[in-house]
């Protein structure tokens, strides 16, 4: 995005704008590859040196990375790169057994250009790699390899990815494989491998690492959507997505944890899917994820039923004094009901009447209130108005729960929503002073893909008008609510000037803060 900048950046024109998910999410992430690396024992020998050297002194990234260098005997110089160079690394990977038995990888990195710099060296980074066994007679098992020709068969294996174009050779295949690559998230990078259904069916099935096997399905997602916005673009009907519906009946017949359960069941959000794509049109997008969403719950409705029974008498079993202690069982139970309720209610939405009438009994906690709300929130009936309006004035004296109401009636797709947020701001608990009540009406707002990115911008207008009213009080609230306008370069041409003339505006306010104008500037700058 435009305001792209390192783990570690070189410059900033306002201190306040340094603070992003870029410096928390991704900085914590290069810690973790440390660990990747070296393993528990040898990142808590370099944990204690970096301890022993520098107990009580102001220290730098380099100081941290010099420690695990030195516990370890291991070279970081490269691995500095993640610390000076912006962006999110690509890895093109390709697979294939070779004529002796041996599979091998052929990894591409590339990293896209951002503003602060053109030109990319390749990074260091790990990449754990297994692999599994497409045969009949041997569906789903680990195969051993080896990672030199003398070396000690394995199953797993971190390999450590220098170069731009680099081969790495799994020695002692000797039958086709399907490889699990990037498992634990090992990187914060982009995968690309060109897995088949089949094969992804083989990952999301056999694979014993949570993140192939949650990946595996993410990509079943997107090719599924991907196809919709095509027979949507071409007027047809929707694809069958056989791969998809496969899989989805092993998950929901599988006996997964409900937590993971309930994750393998969520589709990507529209902004994951639009990461690839250039020329976007929102609305396009959000139509496939929704035909699909659509098809899901119709098609899998009596599953999500028994599922959510299940769940119930899971929750219901549990010690009354004990129940709503915090567990990660009764957690992940809590989790897959809600997942169930949206579907059931998107299936089959004139159930709002039964959940109306007994939501009093269903709504024990706030994980199930939430959740019903949630479920219930796009439904154009009057139940809906009537449990959110209940809900408001049950919580009416709790500011954070107030907040959880205004991202609900912000987040709604129904056709009423610009009138509702206009109402919302009158609310005798709304204060656009508050950064948490701003934050969850006017922030929750920016990600609702139908309204804000409506075709005739006024989402577009109207999260302007409030940015420019908010940086008169307070500019940090201002500049973060502009990061909503970053897509605007990648936007298809008409919503693309629409909401470049609202950054032109903002851009041309007089006494606008410089906090507002870094952020406003460099989006600009790329349109």
């Amino acid at each position: 995005a435009p305001p792209a900048h390192p783990v570690r950046p070189a410059s900033y024109e306002d201190m306040n704008n340094f603070y992003t998910m870029t410096v928390y999410e991704k900085g914590a992430e290069v810690v973790r590859m440390y660990h990747t690396f070296l393993g528990e024992e040898g990142f808590q020998k370099g944990m204690k040196l970096y301890f022993e050297r520098h107990d009580g002194q102001a220290v730098t990234c380099d100081d941290f990375r010099a420690a695990m260098a030195d516990a370890n005997g291991f070279d970081f110089e490269q691995f500095a790169l993640w610390y000076s160079q912006a962006g999110t690394p690509v890895l093109d990977i390709t697979g294939r057994l070779n004529d002796k038995g041996d599979y091998v990888l052929n990894i591409k990195q590339s990293i896209p250009p951002t503003p602060d710099m053109a030109d990319k060296q390749p990074m260091s980074m790990p990449l754990a790699v297994a692999l599994f066994s497409p045969e009949e007679d041997s569906f789903g098992e680990k195969i051993p390899f080896r990672l030199t020709p003398d070396g000690a068969p394995q199953t797993e294996a971190v390999l450590h990815i220098t170069a731009a174009e680099q081969q790495i050779t799994l020695y002692g295949a000797n039958r086709p494989a399907v490889p699990s690559l990037l498992r634990g998230f090992s990187a914060p990078v982009i995968l690309n491998y060109p897995y088949t259904d089949h094969e992804l069916g083989i990952l999301l099935s056999a694979d014993d690492d949570p993140f192939a096997k949650w990946e595996a399905a993410q990509t079943l997602y997107r090719r599924a959507v991907r196809a919709n916005q095509t027979a949507l673009s071409d007027g047809l009907p929707a694809p069958e997505h056989n791969a998809l519906m496969q899989a989805l009946e092993y998950v929901l017949n599988a006996d997964f944890n409900p937590a993971f359960q309930a994750l393998l069941l969520q589709l990507p959000p529209e902004a994951d899917l639009w990461t690839e794509d250039d020329n976007i049109d929102p609305l396009l997008v959000h139509r496939a994820r929704e035909a699909l969403l659509d098809t899901i719950a119709a098609r899998f409705l009596p599953q999500f039923r028994s599922l959510n029974h299940e769940a119930a008498a899971q929750e219901q079993a549990a010690p009354a004094e004990t129940r709503y202690e915090y567990s990660p069982d009764l957690a992940g139970w809590r989790a897959l009901r809600n997942t169930c309720r949206a579907y059931i209610l998107r299936a089959d939405p004139a159930h709002i009447a039964a959940v109306a009438e007994k939501y009093g009994e269903m709504a024990q906690n706030m994980t199930h209130e939430w959740g019903i709300l949630n479920a219930v929130n796009h439904i154009g009936r009057p139940e809906r108005d009537r449990l959110l309006a209940q809900f408001a004035e049950k919580f009416a004296d709790d500011p954070l729960v107030m907040d959880k109401y205004f991202a609900l009636i912000a987040s709604c797709r129904r056709a009423d929503t610009p009138q509702q947020i206009q109402a919302a701001l009158q609310h005798p608990a709304f204060n656009l002073q508050n950064p948490n009540k701003a934050r969850a009406l006017l922030g929750t707002f920016s990600r609702n893909v139908p309204h804000f990115h409506a075709a005739d911008g006024w989402g577009y207008r109207f999260l302007a008008d409030k940015i420019l009213e908010a940086d008169r009080f307070n500019p940090s609230l201002a500049a973060r609510l502009a990061h909503a306008f970053n897509i605007c370069r990648r936007l298809e041409p008409v919503r693309r000037n629409l909401m470049a003339e609202q950054l032109r505006r903002i851009n041309g306010t007089e006494g606008l803060s410089g906090e507002t104008g870094e952020i406003v500037g460099k989006i600009l700058q790329a349109v």
